[in-house]
């Protein structure tokens, strides 16, 4: 009686440790992805910059070239970009019109194409808006509550995310 007591004793103890360990690895995994927003793809965005549409709600942003970004970002005005990566633009319809028929021009030299994304916070609210050749998208993490950090993509965007076009490479 005493051998099966012990055995019981001991595997109580076991699965409570066991039981201890997951929840302590799921809570730390929520509290780690609870910093992180996403990009979700959204027609809306791209008949948006497709249509040079400046949105007033939005601070601007461009990544690499003046003339061909590697992506442009509008951030919702009440959000702060922590980053001195992205350089800051005021655009009119048609300045934003050129950028983005330079981006598409680009993007078909290299087989690719463009699309908009939805910038999501951790919360899931609606941040922003994306436009990059579909690859080049980032991580998204919120610094605080209206402070979000975005990494610009690569600076060869369109040559890193090239497609199998004809062979080659």
């Amino acid at each position: 009686m005493r051998i099966i007591r012990k055995k019981l004793l001991k595997s109580i103890l076991g699965s409570l440790c066991i039981l201890l360990f997951l929840v302590s690895c799921s809570t730390y995994g929520l509290k780690t992805r609870s910093q992180y927003g996403t990009m979700e793809p959204s027609g809306k965005v791209t008949e948006s910059f497709e249509s040079y549409t400046v949105n007033d709600n939005l601070n601007y942003y461009i990544s690499g070239s003046d003339v061909v970004p590697n992506a442009i970002m509008g951030i919702d005005k009440r959000y702060i970009l922590v980053s001195d990566l992205w350089k800051k633009r005021d655009f009119t319809g048609a300045e934003l019109g050129s950028l983005v028929e330079n981006m598409r021009s680009m993007a078909l030299e290299y087989g690719s194409i463009m699309h908009g994304f939805d910038i999501v916070d951790n919360r899931g609210n609606d941040i922003g808006d994306w436009y990059s050749i579909l690859s080049a998208r980032t991580a998204v993490k919120m610094d605080g509550e209206y402070r979000v950090i975005i990494h610009t993509p690569p600076l060869e965007t369109y040559k890193t995310f090239r497609i199998k076009k004809r062979g080659i490479y």
